[in-house]
C-alpha cells in the first residue's frame, strides 16, 4: 500500500484540481452558524486543502495522545472530507473500501453491541409506560382506600377536593421529573457520564414502585411517586441522548425511537398486569402500582455492558477512550477514526460559538444564542405538542373514560388493554418511516388525523347510555387516535429533542425539553378529572381535539426537518433564522402543497430550503452500485 504522506488524495491530478478549487473559497469554519441566511448545510472539512488537513490531523493526534493511530486518522479525515468519493482514494486498501461499501449498502448492519446498547437503555422507558398504566388501573380502587374516592360523585361535598387529589397523586412522577429529575441530568451526566446517570435513574425506578405499593396514606404514595419522577427525569433526559450519540446518522431516528417502542410496550404490559390482578381484592391497586419495578431490573443490570458515549468521552477530553468506544459501535477501525475526527472538528466549531460555559450559562444560552434558541423552540414545540394532542388523557385515565361510557370495571380494563395493544403495534411503522419520510412529515400528517378521531370519540359520548354502539364507537375512535399517534407524535419528540442541541448544551437542552413534556403531563394529569367534571367527556375530548390543530400550526412554523443529518450538521439547520424558515413554509411550501394535493397540479415544483455542499447518501450509493 502506498505511503499516505506521498499519496495526497485520489491522485496527483485530482489533488491539484482540488487545491485549485479551494483557493478563493472561504472555509466552512467561517460560516456564521448563528445566522445561516443561505440555508447551507456544510461539511466542516470540505474546503480544507490537503496539506492543511494533514497538518491538522497530525496536530490533533499529538494533542490527544493518538500518535499510534496517525495513519488511520489521516485516512479517516480524507473519507470524512468527501464521503461520496472514497472509491477514488488511493490511500485506502480494498479491505477498507469494502467496509465503507458495506456501510452504504447495508444501513441496518452494525455491530451487535450497538443494538444491545440501544435496547438495554430503552428498556428504561418501559418503566414510564408501565407506571402510567399501573396507576391507570389503580385509579379504580386506591382513592376509595385512602378516602379520596368521591371525585366522580356529583354533588358530594368532597367531589372537587378528591378529584384534584387523585390528579395530584397521578401527576407525582411528572412533577418530580419536571422540577427535579430533568434538571439534575446535566450535573449528573457531567460527573457520572451517560451510563452512570442511567444506572442511578434505574435504582430510583427499581425501588420507588415497591415503596408506592406499600404506602398506607395518599401522602406516602404521592412522595414515592415524586421520587420515582427523579429517576424518570434523569432517564428521560439521558437515554435518548445516549442512543442518539451512539447511532449512525442514517438510522438514528429508528434507533432512538426505541424509547417510544419500549414506552408503548411498558404500557401494554401494564394493561396486562391490570387485568391479571384486578380481581385479587383490596391489594389489587398495590400490585398494579408495584409491578412497575419489573422493567427496571434488566436496565440496572444491563447498563454495565454498554459502552460509554464516544461524544461524552470527547467532551471530557478522553479521546483514547472515545476511540475504543467507537470501535465497539462500528465494524472497522477506519470508520471509528473517521467519526472520531469528524466529530472533533464539529466540537471545535461549537466551542468557538459558545465558548467555555457552566451550568447556569448553558441554561441561559438555551434562550440567548440564536442557533441554540431555535433548537430550544423546536424541542419545546414537539414536547408540548405531545401533551396538547391528548394522548395522556387516555394513558392516565382510559379505565375511567371507559367506565364513563357505561361499562363494568372488567370491560373498562379490557378496553384499556386494547388501547395499549394498538399503541404498541402501530409504533412499529415509525422504525422505517422516521428516517425516510422524516420527523416533521410524520407530525404534520398525524396531528390532523388525531384531531378528528378525538373529536369523533367525544361526540360518541352523546349516544344514550346502555346502547352497545356507545362503547363500541368510543373505543373504535380512541383506537384510531392511538393508531395515528403511535408512529407520529409518539416517537418523534424524544428522538428529535435528543438530536437538535449541540453537544455542549445537549444535557441541559434535553433536560429542558423533557421537563417541558413531563410538566405539562403533570398539568394534564392534575387537571383532567376537574375538566371532565366541568366539561363532560364530550367537551374534554373536543377541547383536546382543538389543541391538536393548534399544535399542528406550531409544528408547521417552528420545527425543521432533521432526518439523516449528522448531529453536528444540524448546527447548520438551526442556524437558519426562524423568520426565514417561517417565510419559506408559508410562502412556498404551503402553496405548493395546496396546488399539488388539493388542486392536483402534477407539474408544480417546490424549491428546497436547504442547499448541501456535497451529495452524501445518493452519490455514495451510485458509486457503490457501479463499483
Amino acid at each position: 500500500m502506498a505511503d499516505e504522506k506521498s499519496v495526497p488524495t485520489v491522485n496527483d491530478e485530482i489533488h491539484e484540481v482540488g487545491k485549485a478549487e479551494h483557493h478563493g473559497h472561504h472555509s466552512v469554519q467561517d460560516v456564521n452558524r448563528t445566522k445561516n441566511l443561505d440555508a447551507k448545510i456544510s461539511n466542516p472539512l470540505a474546503d480544507i486543502p490537503y496539506d492543511d488537513l494533514m497538518h491538522d490531523v497530525e496536530a490533533f493526534a499529538s494533542a490527544k495522545g493518538l500518535n499510534d493511530k496517525l495513519d488511520l486518522l489521516r485516512k479517516g479525515a480524507l473519507v470524512a472530507q468527501d464521503p461520496a468519493n472514497f472509491e477514488n482514494l488511493d490511500v485506502l486498501d480494498e479491505e477498507e473500501k469494502d467496509a465503507l461499501r458495506f456501510e452504504v449498502a447495508h444501513k441496518w448492519r452494525h455491530p451487535l453491541q450497538l443494538y444491545v446498547t440501544i435496547v438495554i437503555c430503552s428498556i428504561g422507558a418501559a418503566v414510564q409506560g408501565w407506571d402510567q398504566t399501573g396507576s391507570n388501573g389503580a385509579n379504580l380502587s386506591f382513592p376509595q382506600e385512602f378516602g379520596i374516592g368521591h371525585g366522580e360523585e356529583i354533588g358530594h361535598p368532597n367531589q372537587v377536593r378528591d378529584s384534584w387529589l387523585v390528579g395530584i397523586v397521578n401527576a407525582g412522577p411528572y412533577l418530580g421529573s419536571a422540577f427535579l429529575g430533568c434538571w439534575l441530568a446535566d450535573p449528573v451526566n457531567f460527573y457520572l457520564g451517560r451510563r452512570g446517570t442511567i444506572f442511578v435513574s434505574a435504582i430510583f425506578c427499581l425501588i420507588t414502585p415497591i415503596g408506592g405499593a406499600l404506602s398506607q396514606t395518599w401522602e406516602q404514595l404521592f412522595i414515592t411517586r415524586i421520587l420515582m419522577g427523579i429517576g424518570m427525569g434523569l432517564k428521560g433526559a439521558s437515554v435518548p441522548i445516549f442512543a442518539a450519540e451512539n447511532s449512525p446518522a442514517r438510522i438514528r431516528g429508528a434507533l432512538v425511537m426505541t424509547w417510544q417502542m419500549w414506552t408503548a410496550f411498558g404500557m401494554f404490559l401494564g394493561y396486562c398486569a391490570n387485568l391479571a390482578v384486578y380481581q385479587v381484592g383490596d391489594i389489587a391497586w398495590r400490585l398494579q402500582i408495584g409491578s412497575a419495578f419489573i422493567p427496571a431490573v434488566p436496565l440496572t443490570l444491563g447498563i454495565y455492558f454498554c459502552p460509554e458515549s464516544p461524544r461524552w468521552f470527547m467532551k471530557k477530553n478522553r479521546y483514547e477512550k472515545a476511540y475504543q468506544s467507537l470501535l465497539k459501535l462500528r465494524f472497522h477501525p477506519l470508520q471509528a477514526a473517521r467519526d472520531l475526527y469528524y466529530i472533533h472538528c464539529q466540537l471545535e466549531i461549537e466551542e468557538s460559538i459558545v465558548g467555555k460555559t457552566n451550568y447556569v450559562s448553558r441554561f441561559v444560552q438555551l434562550f440567548t444564542v440564536p442557533r441554540i434558541r431555535r433548537a430550544t423552540l423546536a424541542a419545546f414545540t414537539v414536547m408540548i405538542a405531545q401533551q396538547m394532542c391528548g394522548i395522556n388523557i387516555i394513558s392516565f385515565y382510559s379505565a375511567t373514560v371507559f367506565r364513563q361510557a357505561g361499562t363494568s370495571e372488567r370491560v373498562a380494563l379490557i378496553a384499556s388493554f386494547g388501547f395499549g395493544l394498538v399503541n404498541f403495534v402501530f409504533a412499529w411503522p415509525a422504525i422505517w418511516t422516521i428516517d425516510t419520510f422524516g420527523r416533521r412529515a410524520l407530525l404534520l400528517f398525524t396531528f390532523p388525523n388525531m384531531a378528528w378521531s378525538l373529536l369523533a370519540a367525544g361526540f360518541c359520548f352523546l349516544i344514550p347510555q346502555g346502547q352497545t354502539a356507545r362503547l363500541a364507537l368510543i373505543a373504535l375512535f380512541i383506537y384510531i387516535f392511538a393508531a395515528f399517534y403511535s408512529p407520529g407524535e409518539g416517537p418523534v419528540p424524544f428522538t428529535y429533542s435528543a438530536e437538535v442541541f449541540p453537544l455542549s448544551h445537549r444535557e441541559v437542552g434535553m433536560g429542558f425539553a423533557v421537563a417541558t413534556c413531563l410538566f405539562w403531563a403533570a398539568v394534564l394529569s392534575v387537571s383532567y378529572p376537574a375538566i371532565l367534571a366541568a366539561f363532560t367527556a364530550t367537551g374534554a375530548f373536543g377541547f383536546y381535539a382543538g389543541l391538536n390543530l393548534v399544535a399542528f400550526v406550531m409544528i408547521f412554523l417552528f420545527v425543521p426537518e432533521t432526518k439523516q443529518r449528522t448531529l453536528e450538521e444540524l448546527d447548520y439547520i438551526f442556524a437558519v433564522p426562524t423568520n426565514k424558515f417561517i417565510s419559506y413554509q408559508t410562502g412556498k411550501a404551503a402553496p405548493w402543497w395546496f396546488k399539488r394535493w388539493i388542486l392536483w397540479q402534477r407539474n408544480v415544483k417546490l424549491e428546497p430550503l436547504y442547499t448541501f455542499d456535497h451529495v452524501m447518501e445518493e452519490a455514495t450509493s451510485r458509486k457503490v452500485s457501479i463499483a
